[in-house]
């Protein structure tokens, strides 16, 4: 008795694994429906039309500074400048790290893009976490400027933020 169910069970498995085995054609068949409708699909987007009157602007560096509500953070606790130049009054903080380790393989990578990149460690506690390593990509004393790259930046870091000295 106990040689015919592991006799059956045996079957069942090999049934399972060979009624399970995917076919070249159906992905063959998949792919070429697929690149098919990729050639003759055609989207066209119409322009909308603007409803509100434009409001004037002030260009400062593709910085619009007729409305300006980019919040800014303030760290509590201090921070010192681990790596890089002195901060300036605005700062774009493009990562956060509990290791210096990590902060400083950023910064090595923002400096070879031509950034003016500052590691800065500051004393806050997050989480239960003291310490931690703020990159900034660049420091500038107007916002406007400190806006506009974060601004390009947002492509490659989209969580990057203000600090304000």
């Amino acid at each position: 008795m106990k040689n015919h169910v592991i006799a059956c069970m045996g079957l069942c498995t090999l049934a399972l694994f060979t009624a399970c085995k995917s076919q070249e054609s159906a992905y063959k068949a998949a792919y070429e429906a697929a690149k098919a409708n990729e050639s003759s699909e055609v989207v066209t987007i119409a322009p909308q039309e603007e409803k509100t009157a434009p409001v004037p602007t002030t260009t400062v560096n593709n910085y619009d500074a007729t409305v300006d509500n980019t919040p800014v953070r303030t760290i509590q606790g201090g921070l010192t400048v681990i790596k890089g130049d002195p901060l300036n009054q605005f700062s774009v903080i493009v990562g956060s790290f509990m290791n210096q380790t990590n902060a400083e393989g950023l910064y090595s990578t923002l400096t070879n893009n031509g950034y003016n990149a500052r590691v800065v460690r500051t004393n806050e506690t997050i989480n239960g976490h003291t310490g931690w390593y703020r990159v900034a990509a660049c420091s500038y004393d107007s916002k406007a400027e400190a806006v506009n790259v974060k601004t390009r930046l947002k492509g490659s870091y989209p969580d990057a933020w203000l600090l304000n000295k």
